[in-house]
């Protein structure tokens, strides 16, 4: 599922893309989206939610670590979402 927010300006370089890998019935994943989606919305980075459940090779690497948070495809976080660190981390240009 891939959301935007529609705010993002021409001059925006931060094409940033956040991804959020949980699964159902996961406190920790509910309170995660709550963040993603907040933090995403505000500076008007995409980002998608992936389960677990749907993907053998996402269960198989990241079971043990849900909510798993990616930004450009790359581990951001696990467990618990800081909102303070996502946003630093999305005000970064890409390299």
């Amino acid at each position: 599922m891939l959301r935007r927010h529609e705010t993002r300006t021409a001059d925006d370089s931060r094409d940033h893309v956040v991804t959020l890998i949980g699964k159902s019935d996961c406190h920790l994943c509910d309170d995660a989206e709550r963040t993603v989606a907040k933090v995403c919305a505000e500076l008007g980075v995409v980002w998608e939610k992936k389960d677990i459940a749907q993907d053998e090779d996402l269960h198989r690497t990241y079971w043990e670590q849900v909510p798993v948070v990616l930004v450009d495809g790359l581990q951001h976080t696990f467990w618990k979402v800081d909102e303070g660190r996502l946003r630093a981390r999305l005000a970064q240009h890409q390299p």
